[in-house]
């Protein structure tokens, strides 16, 4: 589980930014107001919601039970934010997921208290389930589902040998539930959330590979009314963020597209966003994939070696002009996460077997991001909210 760090130089912004405004609501089927936090404790916790949070308290002694006094075997991965354990809570001898946030690490108070509200009052199929928290003292701890197949980085670019290589059926099951959660962030919520982290280390996978979103310190309530963009801090993840955010701090809905279409990028492909081992040129997964959108011939040579041809060509080529629009320059041009979903879902529902290959040419299908690649999508029937398509125009 990889850290988060400012993109770029932070410009300079009150802190304040970092948590929900007391102005704003979050509401997911009941409105439920936020109220200012400036230090942290339990009783806060619970009365910023309004007593409708729905996350369990644990104390630390429960926690140290459960995880047999943070063992190094109970040890399921470290990043920037501090340590996560597979626990077994005595209470209910329910398998779970513990975060330990480093007391001296990236994640403070502020965020902490963010991801708690946020995955309290967000509900999804594809978001993680926090079942509780801890805020004992100085310790700051997260309990979630534990999510037995891990993330999709270790699948994806730290595969061990007892886990089977990502085959493209699961690949494009993956992108479009992924998709899906931003969905309901966007679309559902009221005001949208901005995740502001996509990326395969916060994408968990079940046992049977249905992803879910995770780690929420970083999101954002997103513009309303009139407003086209939330004005913050810049943080995320290099490699990931989209350009204009990282070079202004305008935080939009589209940014996530962008951070999508990164992800989406790494499945077709099997390389990092980011991966220095690499040739010069190729260090940038976006970078080096740019100039090969551009040219059919040589859409092939984008796919993942480890599928060993196994995937069928038409479902690559649409995949990849899904990619190419969603890591267009200007957000604008970026495509709603709503119509992202449908034309995921339909590749995803396309069953493929390798006998089943048919013998396309990459002549005969469109450049991803040609005009029409952009006409195709535009014509299928409208999906995503009506604030949503309102913002598109903008």
């Amino acid at each position: 589980m990889g850290g988060c760090f400012p993109c770029t130089r932070p410009p300079k912004s009150d802190e304040k930014d970092q948590i929900p405004p007391t102005s704003e609501k979050l509401k997911s089927k009941s409105s439920v107001d936020l109220k200012k936090q400036s230090s942290l404790n339990e009783n806060q916790i619970s009365s910023s919601a309004s007593g409708r949070i729905a996350a369990q308290t644990f104390t630390f002694r429960e926690l140290a039970a459960a995880t047999r006094n943070f063992r190094a075997d109970c040890l399921l991965g470290e990043g920037g934010f501090g340590r996560v354990y597979k626990g077994r809570l005595e209470s209910s001898n329910q398998v779970v997921a513990i975060k330990q946030l480093d007391r001296n690490g990236l994640q403070g108070n502020r965020e902490f208290l963010v991801e708690v509200l946020m995955l309290s009052l967000l509900h999804h199929p594809n978001l993680v389930n926090l079942i509780g928290y801890c805020a004992d003292g100085d310790q700051r701890l997260l309990v979630y589902e534990y999510m037995a197949l891990g993330s999709l980085e270790d699948h994806l670019h730290e595969p061990s040998p007892d886990k089977k290589r990502l085959d493209w059926s699961t690949r494009m099951k993956i992108a479009a539930g992924a998709a899906k959660g931003l969905e309901y962030l966007h679309d559902t919520a009221s005001p949208p959330v901005i995740y502001r982290d996509l990326k395969c280390s916060n994408i968990l996978l079940d046992e049977d590979y249905n992803p879910k979103l995770s780690d929420f310190g970083l999101a954002k309530l997103g513009p309303v009314g009139d407003n086209t963009h939330v004005s913050t801090r810049v943080m995320g993840t290099y490699g990931y963020c989209a350009p204009e955010y990282a070079m202004t701090g305008q935080l939009t809905l589209k940014s996530d597209v962008y951070s999508f279409g990164v992800v989406l990028l790494e499945l077709i492909t099997g390389r990092r966003a980011i991966d220095n081992s690499r040739a010069a040129g190729e260090h940038n997964l976006v970078a080096w994939a740019r100039p090969l959108f551009r040219d059919r011939r040589k859409f092939s040579q984008m796919a993942d070696p480890m599928l060993l041809g196994h995937y069928p060509a038409r479902g690559l080529y649409q995949a990849l002009a899904v990619a190419a629009m969603c890591l267009q320059e200007q957000p604008s041009m970026r495509p709603l996460i709503a119509d992202v979903v449908t034309a995921l879902a339909y590749l995803a529902s396309q069953s493929y077997k390798p006998q089943n290959q048919t013998n396309q040419t990459a002549s005969q299908l469109a450049a991803p991001g040609s005009p029409q690649t952009r006409v195709d999508l535009e014509r299928r029937p409208p999906s995503g909210s009506e604030r949503d398509r309102s913002r598109a125009s903008k």
